[in-house]
């Protein structure tokens, strides 16, 4: 006489969970991921105001290049970054290698900073390189992505993420780079390289912490 496989308790669990779920809005992720990034970025530009200034020639660098430059960089790299914060955010987000596109503006912005390079006297190149805030550029990009950072988690509140690692250091990246776009507002620094490297390094560090503190602090 066949016996019936038995139902394991962990799918008996998920079925139950899944009974009766009220399907989520197609754009409530986005809002909620949109939401946590404007608040956090209204703080974060507070900050700026109150820690550092704004750069009294803003009005002026906005009709020249270099700004649009690095905006252009760090906005690449923060809607890239939110689109994979979203599908992380969802129980089949799948991983970090999503964001491969991100490869384009670092390439784009390595190619920028090699052309410059090319037209600088090589005993220029470091002073290029290290700009005037080079020790502080990445510390103050990370204490910016901080109020972004928390206000993403926030977003995580009401989502279910599962790979917490992934969508922990997604959401990192995408508070990093919109941390950079918002100190563009105070940063006077023009040169490709300096951004590539400095502005880059302070992405790369709110990544990490995202990376660092995602299980801990995303697990539902």
């Amino acid at each position: 006489m066949s016996r019936e496989p038995e139902i394991d308790g962990t799918e008996q669990l998920i079925a139950a969970l899944a009974t009766n779920v009220p399907p989520v809005p197609t754009r409530f992720i986005g809002r909620r991921i949109a939401l946590g990034v404007a608040g956090g970025g209204v703080v974060s530009l507070g900050l700026v105001f109150a820690l550092f200034g704004m750069r009294p020639d803003v009005p002026q660098a906005m009709v020249g290049f270099s700004f649009w430059m690095k905006w252009a960089y760090t906005l690449s790299l923060g809607l890239i970054a939110v689109g994979a914060t979203m599908r992380l955010a969802r129980p089949t987000g799948g991983s970090l290698r999503m964001l491969w596109p991100l490869a384009l503006p670092i390439l784009l912005m390595a190619a920028l900073a090699i052309a410059e390079m090319s037209r600088t006297p090589m005993r220029d190149w470091l002073s290029m390189w290290l700009g005037g805030s080079w020790s502080r550029c990445p510390w103050r990009v990370l204490l910016l992505a901080l109020p972004i950072f928390i206000g993403l988690l926030w977003s995580f509140r009401k989502l279910a993420p599962t790979n917490l690692r992934a969508a922990g250091a997604a959401a990192g990246l995408a508070a990093g780079a919109w941390a950079a776009t918002i100190y563009c507002l105070h940063c006077d620094e023009v040169a490709a390289v300096f951004v590539l490297t400095w502005y880059s390094l302070g992405v790369l560090l709110a990544t990490g912490l995202g990376a660092l503190v995602g299980p801990r602090v995303l697990r539902w």
